[in-house]
């Protein structure tokens, strides 16, 4: 049997052990297609196991046991930490076992309702985008529909529609009343005519900064299961990228992935997640993808994670060795982790709670209207555009006020208030609004 059609082989029994599940019938083409190969990676793993005299299967050059390095760059690092292994060798395609380990141990810390739900064991990626990025490749084909919220991260129209071609289809993120519009998400749902559905949902949201409480966390995870029982094949892509960042009480007890690993047999939930915010590490580029289905058996599970090794590795390969290191070493040796990072939360409730602040003295002011928020990084504003649009502001605030602003719709305008020195929070809302009232002002 040739070489092709051995790997042919591989992915067919891959299809076959997920062929009775949901998971298959949300694959894409490429999805049904990718498969972990037998090749270099994969003997370099066994031979590293076996291999007690040489090992001659990764292309890496070593010397006394360990990758060779060069020394300037070594002494950047804590040499009696860290052996040169654990910053110069390759990492696994899906990341370091211990990494993973312990990505799923804050999984269940952080999320109660996750204890004794089956899920895939974390894996590596190259960041949270990439972690997107992985569930589009896998289950995003041209004219499939991905329903979004109105507000939300501009990436993920470049991710799922631009990147993959998806359809996406947006529905207004608050009801009149100011709440998660629960109503106008099944509408959307419904309004899409196969029975394949993709679902991303981003808490505490990126832009607005909000996140339902814990009843309507339970209660969105209670519809979108009665969706499934419908019979939809549901998609649920949780976007955790500032999951722990909660500042009030009766939010972010689980997240909503924790509600839907085990709620239908007909749903797929996907967790993106990891340390870029709750641990301070942006430029690590350091991410987590987590997968659970109701019901799904073992020998499923094991598929889909080969397929993801297979989609980890035609992308990157593999992430980066360095930061998982670091990581590892906090999270088991760390004697100040927990309290920097508790540190670091207080601070951004301090920062919350002055842009709460300095907005309440502006609350009779309808040039400009505060999306509602609780949680995250950001705050943003719903402009009046009979008096100001949001490009225009941002534009006169850089300009006039040396204030950097986002403009993210003709009407909506984001503030990174994680940026802004508590301090000089309310200066910055007073300056927004009385930029917008110049502007007005000019207009009429």
């Amino acid at each position: 049997m040739n070489a092709e059609n051995n790997m042919t082989d591989i992915a067919g029994q891959l299809n076959e052990n997920l062929s009775e599940t949901v998971v298959f019938r949300l694959l894409s083409s490429f999805g049904r297609r990718i498969y972990f190969p037998r090749g270099i990676v994969f003997q370099s793993v066994e031979a590293g196991r076996l291999a007690y005299r040489y090992n001659a299967t990764a292309g890496v050059a070593m010397q006394d046991g360990q990758p060779m390095y060069l020394s300037e760059m070594y002494n950047a690092f804590d040499t009696e930490v860290y052996e040169p292994r654990d910053i110069f060798s390759y990492a696994p395609t899906g990341g370091d076992a211990q990494a993973r380990s312990l990505w799923h141990q804050r999984l269940l810390k952080n999320n109660p309702a996750l204890h004794g739900i089956p899920a895939s064991v974390p894996m590596v990626t190259a960041a949270l985008t990439h972690a997107l990025s992985l569930a589009a490749r896998l289950f995003v084909d041209e004219g499939d529909a991905v329903v979004v919220p109105s507000l939300r991260w501009d990436n993920y129209d470049l991710i799922f529609g631009t990147g993959h071609g998806a359809v996406l289809h947006s529905f207004p993120l608050f009801s009149p009343a100011g709440e998660f519009n629960v109503p106008a998400m099944m509408e959307a749902i419904h309004g899409v005519e196969a029975s394949k559905v993709i679902l991303i949902l981003n808490f505490p949201n990126n832009p607005t900064g909000y996140t339902p409480p814990d009843s309507m966390i339970e209660d969105i995870a209670r519809t979108l299961s009665a969706v499934a029982a419908e019979g939809k094949d549901l998609l649920v892509i949780c976007d955790d990228a500032y999951h722990g960042l909660f500042y009030e009480d009766g939010i972010g007890t689980n997240s909503l992935f924790a509600h839907l690993a085990d709620a239908h047999p007909n749903l797929l939930a996907i967790k993106c997640d990891g340390p870029t915010k709750e641990d301070l590490l942006w430029g690590f580029r350091l991410g987590f993808i987590t997968c659970a289905c109701k019901g799904l058996p073992r020998p499923a599970y094991e598929a889909l994670e080969q397929k993801l090794l297979g989609a980890i590795r035609c992308s990157v390969s593999s992430s980066q060795r360095p930061g998982q290191s670091i990581l590892i070493e906090a999270l088991t040796n760390g004697t100040k982790i927990d309290q920097e990072r508790d540190a670091a939360r207080e601070e951004m409730r301090c920062r919350y709670q002055a842009a709460r602040d300095a907005l309440a003295k502006h609350v009779d002011d309808n040039i400009l209207t505060p999306f509602p928020f609780n949680s995250g990084y950001f705050f943003a504003f719903k402009c009046n555009v009979g008096k100001v649009d949001a490009e225009t502001l941002r534009r006169r605030l850089l300009e006039s006020y040396g204030a950097g602003t986002v403009s993210l719709a003709i009407d909506v305008l984001r503030v990174a208030y994680c940026s802004v020195p508590r301090e000089g929070i309310p200066l910055l809302v007073d300056m927004i609004y009385q930029a917008a009232h110049e502007i007005s002002a000019m207009g009429e």
